[in-house]
């Protein structure tokens, strides 16, 4: 069933009915993005919340000189959006890019609303995944400044083994906020 990783990812964090989560499902929009394609491009408003079903997507910002900084990536059972202009409906600051053939579904701000309201738990539900992306930027912001460049490389390929295999050095070191150059040494120290 299209929505089986949906599910299995809710129930990870809380229980409800089957109807309920059947209920959540019809909510959700199903999106095929081809590799390179954009979800999201800077400037534009996030108008969606989206739950990756398969591929994998990177987060990222282009600074004024024209650097690539990635915040995130986003790989099978993962949520992705821009938090600040999908909450502010301001334009973001963020690009979403497919880095391989995609499929994802979305839910808009309207219907997560109503969503919240005929189907109050999720609230609960959305609460309790915010606060475990609050953990997890709090934790890379604390690598960041504790790590070395070198820790926080390993640190990545050990802990996201599947996505390494899905994205360039380029992308990992945009990543870690180091050169593609200095990347390249760090792999050639070991």
């Amino acid at each position: 069933m299209l929505y089986d990783l949906l599910i299995q990812n809710i129930k990870k964090n809380i229980a409800l009915s089957k109807s309920e989560l059947e209920s959540i499902c019809t909510y959700f929009t199903p999106k095929q993005l081809a590799k390179k394609e954009f979800l999201l491009t800077q400037g534009s408003i996030c108008k969606f919340e989206g739950f990756v079903l398969e591929g994998c997507f990177r987060i990222f910002t282009i600074d004024k000189k024209g650097n690539e900084n990635t915040l995130y990536f986003a790989t099978k059972d993962w949520w992705l959006m821009d938090i600040d202009s999908f909450t502010n409906q301001t334009p973001s600051d963020l690009n979403i890019q497919a880095l391989e053939d995609s499929h994802i579904i979305l839910i808009s701000k309207e219907d997560k609303a109503k969503l919240y309201k005929n189907v109050p738990s999720t609230e609960k539900l959305f609460r309790i995944m915010s606060q475990k992306a609050i953990v997890a930027w709090q934790r890379r912001l604390i690598r960041n400044n504790s790590l070395t460049a070198k820790e926080r490389y390993f640190h990545f390929t050990n802990t996201y083994p599947d996505i390494v295999t899905k994205i360039t050095d380029k992308q990992i070191a945009s990543y870690l906020g180091i050169t593609h150059e200095f990347l390249s040494k760090i792999k050639k120290s070991n």
